[in-house]
């Protein structure tokens, strides 16, 4: 199949797809274009297609000229003079078309070499996308700790005024402090994570690790989810580079053919001859001037056998590659879509959950305001309102994560 669209920009519909889908604010849009920038890994694929494509200079010339220079130890004495020294050069050619065969052949295997450069911007989108859901994931967990660490607070003032009235004990106290020192300790861990997940974006950008990043607010759900075919992972670039490969192999083969012709050589031989002395005729001391042509002809020929069957091998293997490579992508594809939906049917589960804890904590306070309450029963309740507010934020994060491998497989 041959390639519909220009590799970067398939990457650059790629981005605009995502962004358009996923986007909340320019944060990540910046981010992935300074990565485009600055990254090495796309710089390393971008020098080695410049270096593929410069190779093309390389080929499209001719064998060494070759010179030689004699000079006549002992002078041979001719009719017309002692000869004194000779010059001779020659230039060998290649059969007609080999040099376009060659050049075909270079320019195959550097448009192979550009498919890296998308590959690579692609996958850099998922790598600074996944870091930046995961700093979202962090600050919004961070967020719900802080919540619940002043409702908890509140309720340690609640108890210690029941405590005073009897209504409760020192160990409703107690265990409503210990609750809140568990809570300030996971916000720490949290922002160790944090620290690591910033610096791991600000590494895939190439610049000092402590620039700060901060993502969006709030990311909310689709309703509905578009449907995704695996026939569109035909023009994922991964699978058009192994179209290329092959294509370059037959512009090998097509080389090897015109290698198998001979070469022809045209040269030009100069010997320099010296008068005899005491003798005047018409051609004495004439130098000789020679021109001669040569041919090259590949007799044992069977590397040349060899290679062409070499080069059936290599496209049989290329074959393989790519349906094996197709069949991984496929299945990448079927389970991040699979994961996607899960994500979203654990949201609205555990949204419906925290609706149905938010009405038993009304109760408690309602209890609290008819002068009873159950600490036991508070502690129960923010723990589950905890659990399912982390759930949400862990859905959403594997949601988004989930759609940039989707967009990496199928745009």
């Amino acid at each position: 199949m041959k390639d519909k669209k220009h590799p970067i920009k398939r990457v650059l519909v790629l981005t605009s797809c995502f962004l358009s889908l996923f986007v909340h604010g320019q944060n990540l849009e910046i981010l992935i274009q300074e990565a485009f920038k600055n990254n090495p890994e796309i710089q390393k694929a971008e020098t080695v297609y410049k270096s593929a494509l410069e190779k093309k200079n390389e080929v499209n010339s001719l064998a060494n000229t070759e010179l030689g220079l004699g000079y006549f130890a002992s002078e041979p004495e001719t009719r017309t003079g002692a000869q004194r020294f000779r010059v001779s050069v020659k230039q060998m050619i290649p059969w007609f078309g080999s040099i376009t065969a060659r050049e075909n052949y270079v320019s195959s295997m550097a448009d192979a070499k550009y498919e890296d450069i998308a590959i690579a911007k692609r996958k850099l989108i998922v790598s600074v996308s996944q870091g930046y859901y995961s700093i979202y994931a962090i600050r919004s967990k961070q967020k719900v700790l802080q919540r619940n660490i002043d409702l908890l607070k509140t309720y340690e003032t609640m108890a210690l005024t029941f405590v005073e009235t009897g209504k409760a004990s020192a160990v409703d106290v107690l265990k409503l402090q210990m609750r809140q020192h568990d809570l300030e300790q996971l916000m720490q861990i949290l922002e160790r994570q944090f620290i690591s997940e910033q610096t791991s974006i600000n590494k895939l950008l190439n610049r000092h690790k402590g620039i700060p990043i901060e993502a969006a607010d709030s990311l909310s759900l689709p309703k509905f989810l578009e449907d995704i075919s695996s026939d569109q992972l035909s023009l994922h670039p991964e699978l058009i580079k192994y179209d290329k490969l092959y294509r370059s192999i037959e512009q090998s083969e097509l080389l090897n053919q015109k290698e198998q012709k001979p070469m022809i050589g045209f040269g030009l031989d100069y010997v320099a001859v010296s008068e005899r002395p005491n003798m005047s005729f018409s051609d004495n001391g004439k130098d000789i001037v020679m021109p001669m042509v040569s041919l090259s002809i590949p007799i044992f020929n069977k590397k040349y056998a060899s290679k062409t069957k070499q080069h059936e091998l290599k496209q049989e293997e290329l074959l393989f590659d790519k349906q094996a490579r197709k069949n991984r992508l496929e299945t990448l594809l079927d389970k991040a879509i699979n994961q996607r939906v899960s994500a979203k049917i654990s949201f609205n589960t555990n949204a419906k959950n925290l609706g149905k804890a938010k009405n038993a904590e009304e109760i408690l306070i309602k209890n609290y305001e008819a002068g009873t309450i159950n600490f036991n029963d508070v502690l129960d309740i923010q723990e589950l309102q905890l659990k399912f507010e982390m759930n949400q934020i862990k859905a959403i994060k594997s949601f988004y994560e989930q759609s940039t491998i989707i967009n990496y497989l199928s745009n």
